[in-house]
């Protein structure tokens, strides 16, 4: 067995055992295998061994590696910050949009989409002007723009929260996006589904916080 694939197995393991301790079933998360500037070679490895979802964070970077490993049924998700003139690249391609921060942006998707596509709101939980996301208080209002588009299909809510090297610092802000998401539940009429919350360090925290989607990147692939 490769060392991807024992990375994908342990990471897999690390999901079952959050899910224990919060009693869900692991079926409802899914694992997203981060894989922005990972050749397309660790990519194929990495569904070798029965990993499906990928997630990248540029457009251009996405599009290549899509074409290069179009023989497979991945389904790409698009988990960076993108630029309204950038949508073209990533519409026909991705499964998941995570990032959607403004109406502007949730616009442009829309008018370049030929199908419907999957997204989620980015919510910018830990106030950091470095980070993109929209703000708390404005996640009603872009919601319910997106659910007036018709080529955009809103299934959730995603966040970055600042960056802790103790994984259980990351739990407030794993339960803020998890009451963020239940307001959205409450102020919309098509119920929300998917919470995209932790990454390698603090997974098995942001499951235990009720995640739905994990995106893991060193775990699976190695240190770059």
């Amino acid at each position: 067995m490769s060392s991807i694939a024992d990375n994908i197995k342990t990471v897999r393991n690390g999901i079952e055992r959050a899910a224990a301790r919060a009693n869900r079933d692991p079926a409802g998360i899914r694992l997203v295998a981060v894989s922005k500037t990972r050749p397309a070679s660790l990519i194929r490895e990495a569904y070798e061994a029965g990993q499906r979802a990928f997630g990248e964070n540029y457009a251009q970077e996405l599009r290549d590696k899509a074409r290069e490993l179009a023989d497979l049924d991945i389904e790409w998700h698009f988990i960076g910050s993108l630029q309204r003139n950038k949508a073209k690249y990533v519409t026909p391609i991705v499964g998941m949009m995570e990032s959607i921060d403004s109406i502007g942006l949730a616009d442009a998707l829309n008018a370049r989409a030929e199908r419907r596509l999957n997204c989620l709101i980015e919510i910018n939980v830990g106030g950091e002007d470095t980070k993109s996301g929209v703000e708390p208080e404005d996640a009603l209002t872009l919601a319910r723009h997106v659910l007036t588009l018709p080529n955009l299909d809103l299934k959730g809510v995603m966040a970055i929260p600042p960056f802790v090297a103790d994984a259980e610092e990351s739990r407030p802000y794993f339960r803020k996006l998890k009451e963020i998401f239940e307001q959205l539940n409450r102020g919309l009429d098509s119920p929300l589904t998917e919470i995209s919350m932790g990454m390698s360090h603090d997974f098995e925290v942001a499951i235990e916080e009720g995640a739905t989607i994990v995106r893991v990147g060193t775990r699976v692939f190695g240190g770059r």
